[in-house]
């Protein structure tokens, strides 16, 4: 899952960080899941919110990919990750101790949302299984290793259509972010995709889906997906209580301002068991 190359990015990106900011400082990252402007911005924010919460400095370093948010989480280069499903579920496989601490109100009914093309002629459903009338087009996912544009979607596919995507499509592709999947499908580059649906109603809201070329054509079964996760070692580094806290902090988070950039109507306490169900997914997919 976490190729050579992107490892390496990963490692050029966080030696960049001094040996003393990586000591005295909380360092966090977020996948890469949409247009890197605005999650610069969205999580500048959240970095100065944590930093006068808990009282100690608090840097926000973006990473390239999915995989590289994993990475710099099992090497110790980030101690805390906004992290999706899957993910959060890879990193605590690798870091035992870690805990998912927090996740959005809305984040326990996750979906995703496949559209298609306004070419293609399919006709949005209301249906608990995955459209028929996907078959045969082309198709792209998001990144990878995303929970809501390619594992889930990839086993509603697989369970309700009787095969894998690379059968039952034309041609298969990853965009690397719902963003790039909205744009790529709206362009007729890929005839249909998947992403999440918060993810679709921000790109909405910002102007950037033209109703005439593309459309929501099946909203997916929910599951759980995006939560904080923390190392298990941060009250060694930070002092006793300090995971208590960070968690506190989140749940504590009620600016209307840093909640929409999520968006996020408040945030709600997490465990790790709130995620075996995805975990389950993936041993089945053979991706974990």
């Amino acid at each position: 899952m976490l190729r050579q190359p992107l490892l390496a990015r990963a490692a050029v990106l966080f030696a960049l960080v001094s040996p003393l900011a990586a000591a005295d400082t909380l360092v966090f990252t977020a996948i890469p899941d949409e247009d890197e402007t605005r999650l610069q911005q969205r999580f500048q924010s959240v970095a100065g919110y944590l930093a006068d919460e808990l009282d100690v400095d608090v840097r926000f370093i973006p990473v390239t990919s999915y995989a590289a948010s994993v990475t710099a989480f099992r090497n110790n280069q980030v101690q805390l990750a906004w992290f999706g499903g899957f993910t959060g579920v890879q990193a605590r496989e690798l870091v035992p101790g870690s805990q998912a601490i927090a996740q959005g109100v809305e984040d326990p009914e996750y979906k995703s949302y496949f559209i298609a093309n306004q070419a293609t002629g399919i006709e949005p459903v209301e249906s608990d299984t995955s459209p028929e009338a996907l078959k045969g087009l082309t198709f792209t996912f998001g990144s990878q290793s995303s929970t809501s544009g390619r594992l889930m979607p990839e086993y509603f596919l697989t369970r309700d259509l009787g095969a894998s995507p690379n059968e039952l499509f034309k041609r298969v592709g990853y965009s690397g972010n719902h963003s790039r999947t909205v744009s790529l499908v709206q362009s007729g580059a890929y005839q249909a995709g998947v992403l999440s649906y918060t993810a679709w109603e921000n790109e909405v809201e910002q102007g950037n889906v033209d109703p005439e070329r593309v459309q929501v054509v099946w909203e997916s079964p929910t599951y759980p997906d995006y939560h904080w996760t923390v190392r298990g070692d941060v009250d060694e580094r930070f002092g006793e209580g300090f995971t208590e806290r960070l968690k506190q902090a989140l749940i504590d988070m009620d600016d209307p301002d840093l909640l929409a950039s999520f968006p996020r109507s408040g945030f709600i306490p997490a465990s790790n068991e709130d995620f075996q169900p995805i975990h389950d997914v993936a041993v089945s997919l053979d991706l974990l």
